[in-house]
Parts: C-alpha cells; structure tokens; sequence
C-alpha cells in the first residue's frame, strides 16, 4: 500500500492533470478510434466517446486527488456501461477502449511526475498497483452494469414480444397496434411462410422446448413466444426456402413434451386460426408423451376442429359398433377399411397392400358392414365411412371417449361372401 506521502504526491499529480481532462479524453477517444474497427463505425459517436471518456477521468483523478478517501465512485463507469449496452456496442470492445484509455491515463501521469521530479517518480510506483486495482475496479463496474441492462433488455424485449404475440392470437383491440404494425415490430414479414407451435409444459416445471431458440437461429427461422398456464406459444416465420420439415426437426429433438404444429400459412392475420390447428395436435397426443405432431390443413380437419362434439357424436352413429370391439379386432377393421377405400374397393389391391389374401379382405369388409348403416354398395355408406375413418385418424382422441355398446351382434365367425363392391 502506498505511503501517506506517496498518496499527497500522487494526488498532487492528479490535481496538475484535472486542467487537461478535455485534452486527455479527446487523445484518449483518437488512439480508441485508431486502434479499434468497432468503434470506427460510428455507432458511438466522437462526442458521445468524449464525453465518456472525460467523464471516467474526471472520476479518477478526482478519486486520486481526494488521497483520503477509500471509497471509490463507480457512477462513470456504471453510466458507461448501461449506454454502451444500449447502443448494442461488443462488451470485449468496451473493456479494450478503457483499458486503452487507463494506460493512456498512467502515460499522462507518469509524465507529470517526471517534470516534477524529486520523490514523485517514486511515489507514482508505489501507487501503482492501487491505481491499476481501480482500473480493475472500473472494469467491473462497467461490466456489470453493460449485462444488467442487457439482461433488462431482454426481458423487456420478451414481454414486449409475448405481448405482440397476444395480439396475433387474440386479434388486435381498438387500442392496440395493427397486424401490420405487429409484424414490423416482430421483424416477420406480414405475408410469408408461418407456423404456430403450442408446447405442454411439463409438470416438472422444466422448459418444453429446452434449446430451441438455438436451433431456430442455424435455420434463420425468426420467432416469438408467449407462456401461459400449461403452454408455451409460438409463432415461427421460415424463411422463403427453408424446409418446413427440417423446421419440424428442430422442435422434434429438443421436446420433451405434447408439441402440436399448425400447418403452414401465409399471412400473420390468420395466426389465431392456425393456433386452433396447433393445439388440437398437441391435445390429440398422448398424454405424458414427448411427441410433435402436425396437422394437415383439409376441410374435414377445419370441419372436425371446429364442430368437434358434432364430430364425435357422427363418428359413434357411424362406427360406434366397430370403436366397442376388443382393440385387436377395432385396429384390424379399421385398417382394412382404410386400405380398402385407398384401394377405390378393390380387395386384390388392399391385400396386396395389406399383406394378406384378398379373400380375408372381403371377409373383414363383411365384417365392417355389419355395423354400418347400410351396405357398402351404397355411395352413402362409403361416404360416412370415409369421413369416418379420416376424423379417427386425425383425431385419434375420438376414439378414447367412446362408450356406446356395440349396436349390432358381432357377425358369425364362418367366412361370409364379401361386400357387392369389392
């Protein structure tokens, strides 16, 4: 530690340079300039540098000047760094700049005590690691304030952000901003290639989507989130060539919960509708799995979405029988009918594709009719059927609340004829 009359001599010193503070900011400002690219780019400006500058010197002569005070006031750098992280200035350039600026500072002082002479050399060096602490001192302050403003702006940015979300979702009140005002603030684009993913929280509490933003990032997908209880919303907007299954893939290595997508859309001003989309997905998952799902955008699904108890209701007159079978049977029927219809009725067709004989094709198809309302040379009945079918693969959910009895006697287990169409 530096003696008493070391301190009295640098603080001497220090008083002689106070009158050059303008000069000393403006040289230290020229070498930041020179030695720096960031700085070059004018983001700060000469006069905003200055007074920086001038600013952190004046704090640190008048700290070495006063040689009785221990306290040390860190307003410069604070200021210092709260500015610089509002103006997005790299912290590693920042702390370059002071530490050029505090060796410029120790050339001015050790130059000074030269051209006094006598024991003031000496009583410089003595306090030269007093002064290199407060360097050090100066350092951290600054930082901590640069990533104490960054961290507020961050969440002032996310609550702005969920915020605009809210209105995609909601639809805009009287007194918020306009779709095109949103998607200027969001930096999406009003009209482009958009996806809304809705992500169960898990009951642990843990992120549903842990890493995510990085992956987005590698992708250029721009997004911007809300949370709100059990969920995590999103809006992505994709870029115009990027892959919506790479997208897809993204979410899918990260979930660690339901994630229900919506189909790709076009314009923000159909966000709330693509949002209905993405969470009838996520709800269509099975509970307490890791899964993303993504549904197609058809008219049976708007349909089914939108009139989902009417839905179900069609769904139990249509195959109510074949929904109360044992599992094993209710999945073969079902998978049959699907192959079948694919196979526009063919049952050679829907065997090959089935992997069994055509014979046991119409056998299950004999079967299936039973429980239908009609016979399966009726357009009707395929009708129903078809519709039937997509709703339950669709929505597999549908399959889970039914209870109605099977409202015909299971057919007789010899081989009956097939149906008239196959």
């Amino acid at each position: 530690m530096p003696t008493t009359q070391s301190r009295l001599l640098v603080a001497e010193l220090a008083e002689a340079l106070t009158p050059r503070l303008d000069s000393i900011a403006s040289t230290m400002s020229q070498l930041t300039y020179e030695n720096i690219d960031f700085y070059r780019s004018m983001v700060v400006g000469p006069e905003d540098l200055h007074a920086s500058m001038r600013l952190n010197v004046s704090y640190v002569l008048k700290h070495l000047t006063d040689h009785t005070s221990a306290t040390v006031d860190l307003v410069g750098p604070t200021e210092t760094g709260r500015k610089r992280a509002l103006q997005n200035a790299p912290l590693p350039e920042v702390l370059r700049a002071y530490r050029l600026g505090f060796r410029h500072l120790w050339e001015q002082l050790l130059d000074a005590a030269r051209e006094a002479g006598g024991e003031a050399p000496g009583a410089l060096l003595d306090a030269a690691s007093h002064i290199w602490e407060l360097a050090d001192d100066y350092s951290t302050a600054l930082t901590d304030a640069y990533r104490e403003t960054c961290a507020e702006r961050m969440v002032e940015t996310d609550r702005r952000r969920s915020a605009l979300v809210s209105e995609l979702i909601d639809g805009p009140s009287l007194s918020s901003d306009t779709v095109w005002e949103v998607a200027r603030m969001l930096d999406f684009p009003f009209q482009g290639r958009f996806l809304v993913v809705a992500a169960e929280v898990p009951t642990s509490g843990e992120p549903p989507l842990p890493g995510l933003d990085r992956r987005l990032r590698a992708l250029d997908v721009g997004h911007a989130w809300r949370a709100q209880p059990g969920s995590e919303i999103g809006v992505l907007s994709c870029p115009p060539r990027q892959s919506v299954e790479e997208v897809l893939a993204a979410v899918r290595a990260v979930a660690t919960s339901r994630v229900g997508v919506s189909p790709l859309y076009e314009r923000l001003d159909q966000t709330s509708r693509a949002l209905r989309y993405a969470q009838v997905a996520e709800q269509s998952l099975t509970a307490d799995s890791a899964a993303v799902r993504q549904l197609d955008d058809t008219p049976l699904t708007e349909l089914v979405m939108n009139n989902l108890e009417t839905t179900q209701r069609a769904v139990q007159r249509i195959l109510g029988g074949v929904l109360s079978l044992p599992e094993e049977d209710r999945t073969t029927l079902l998978a049959t009918a699907r192959g079948w219809l694919e196979a526009h009725g063919s049952a050679a067709e829907a065997g090959r594709r089935l992997f069994c004989h055509q014979n046991t094709v119409r056998y299950r198809m004999h079967r299936l009719e039973e429980f239908l309302r009609g016979p399966l040379d009726d357009p009707k009945i395929i009708a129903e059927l078809s519709m039937a079918l997509d709703a339950v693969g669709t929505f597999p959910m549908l399959l889970e609340s039914n209870q109605t009895p099977a409202i015909r006697n299971q057919p007789p287990a010899a081989q009956p004829p097939g149906p008239r169409s196959a």
